[in-house]
């Protein structure tokens, strides 16, 4: 029998341990693979966490939502009214009071003339001596009846012919029953004053005595709006011209399917148009190939195509992100707070230098202060660990000449503050009537929406010049016109 050499068995159990050591440690590795793994899952369910968490503290202070969609225990910011102050009119406040029409002007005066003493009851007698009469005035609302003037078209014979002729409705006269004034009553109270049209039937059959149909008044409403095509036309362009243009789109409802309602807004003029689409192809539609404005607006895609250097992005959503960067953890959080600070600090140096408490030159030097920390701060964040926050800092970073035009260009605003107001009558109007069943309705909408605004930026009654547009398409002659130049020039 061989003898073992007890080196052979050392070597053995050697290599027996090794074995044991390679698999321990082949476990530990998969052990610490599958908690690294169990680790990483549970980071990216954190973010995910935080960020959901994020999302439910989103309101319109520090998102892109609108204000409507605040839950009940949203904060809307500090109210400048007082604790104690009561509701109504405050101390040197301008009271509000009818001024007294002229006597002349007076449909009827009724004299009243006292026959006994207020105070004791005693008889009364009026001598030269007596005081002015106390003039008191009532308005009233006249009885209503509608205004019907009857055409009647005698025949005549013609010899040559051989038939019975008619006579012709003279020039003016709709060929339809109603008339130019009832056609721009009704657009008034529809594209200005989203009223439905069954609404606006009963007013006018209960008000007015007057029976129109739906269908009647959708044919007004179209009829208004081809008497309202050249001057809608005439805005747009005069608006594409204007070296300041604030733009902004909301969404809207053609036919039950999704389109866009867009403005641009100028100082006097505002255009509205309805288009199927939002994308940048829709936008240069609207705006010309090679606008000359300063384009305000905010961080949209859509709006890249135009040239950085001639654009104005509006500051009020960056301050909303900034606030939804403080609302975060992290390095983001003092971020946040911090661009928060800059930003309180451009609007107040704006606002002083609107009142006219700082010279440009001030100003300038001012602003340049603002515009570096804001910048250094940008870039920090785009380093951040948050790659939802570095994302936006990086974003904002490429449009960066676009948050400072204000500063140089006289007049230019910093937020677009112009269009979104101008927008609103627009929302309320989709939320009423879920926006338009047809194109014809769209064109309806647009021209109506422009036509008030702009008559309203204007100081210019909208009920005679929708009036006087519907008379126009009737006569042959030309509309009246929504550019400043045809602005009454006084009282």
């Amino acid at each position: 029998m061989r003898k073992v050499d007890p080196r052979d068995v050392r070597i053995a159990e050697l290599e027996t341990q090794l074995r044991e050591r390679d698999e321990v440690i082949a476990r530990q590795r998969a052990e610490i693979e599958e908690l690294r793994a169990q680790v990483r899952a549970l980071k990216a369910e954190m973010e995910e966490m935080e960020e959901l968490k994020a999302r439910l503290g989103q309101s319109s202070r520090n998102s892109h939502k609108p204000p409507s969609s605040d839950g009940p225990g949203v904060k809307r910011g500090k109210s400048k009214r007082r604790g104690s102050r009561r509701p109504g009119g405050q101390p040197g406040h301008k009271h509000a009071q009818r001024e007294l029409l002229p006597e002349e002007e007076v449909d009827e005066v009724v004299p009243l003339v006292p026959t006994r003493c207020e105070r004791c009851g005693g008889q009364v007698s009026s001598g030269q001596q007596c005081p002015a009469a106390h003039r008191h005035q009532v308005w009233e609302v006249p009885e209503v009846k509608p205004y019907v003037k009857e055409y009647q078209l005698g025949h005549g014979w013609c010899g040559e012919c051989g038939v019975w002729t008619r006579a012709p409705l003279p020039k003016g006269v709709p060929r339809g029953a109603f008339g130019p004034r009832l056609m721009a009553l009704v657009g008034l109270l529809t594209g200005r004053l989203r009223m439905s049209k069954r609404l606006v039937r009963e007013f006018l059959s209960s008000v007015l005595g007057m029976e129109v149909s739906l269908g009647g008044i959708s044919k007004l409403e179209a009829a208004l709006s081809a008497a309202l095509q050249r001057p809608y036309e005439e805005a747009l362009e005069y608006v594409r011209e204007q070296l300041h243009v604030h733009a902004d789109e909301t969404s809207w409802r053609q036919a039950l399917k999704k389109a866009w309602m867009w403005v641009l807004a100028t100082l006097l003029v505002t255009a509205f148009a309805i288009n199927p689409r939002r994308s940048g192809e829709a936008a240069r539609a609207l705006l010309g190939d090679n606008p000359v404005s300063f384009l305000v607006s905010d961080r949209w895609s859509g709006y890249d195509w135009t040239d950085v250097h001639l654009r104005q992005v509006c500051w009020a959503h960056p301050r909303r992100d900034f606030q939804g960067w403080a609302d975060r953890q992290g390095e983001a959080r003092a971020i946040g707070q911090r661009l928060l600070r800059q930003v309180r600090r451009l609007f107040h140096l704006h606002h002083q230098r609107e009142r006219g408490e700082l010279e440009q030159a001030h100003y300038r030097e001012l602003m340049a202060g603002v515009e570096g920390r804001v910048d250094a701060l940008l870039r920090q964040a785009q380093q951040c660990p948050d790659k939802k926050v570095a994302g936006m800092a990086k974003a904002m970073l490429r449009l960066r000449p676009a948050l400072w035009n204000f500063v140089d260009v006289e007049g230019l605003e910093p937020t677009n503050n112009r269009a979104e107001r101008a927008l609103r009558p627009a929302v309320c109007m989709r939320k009423v009537s879920f926006g338009t069943h047809s194109a014809r309705g769209s064109r309806f909408v647009e021209r109506l929406l422009t036509v008030s605004t702009t008559l309203q930026q204007q100081g210019r009654d909208v009920l005679q010049f929708l009036t006087a547009a519907a008379q126009g398409r009737l006569d042959g002659t030309a509309p009246p016109s929504l550019l400043p130049s045809a602005m009454p020039l006084g009282p």
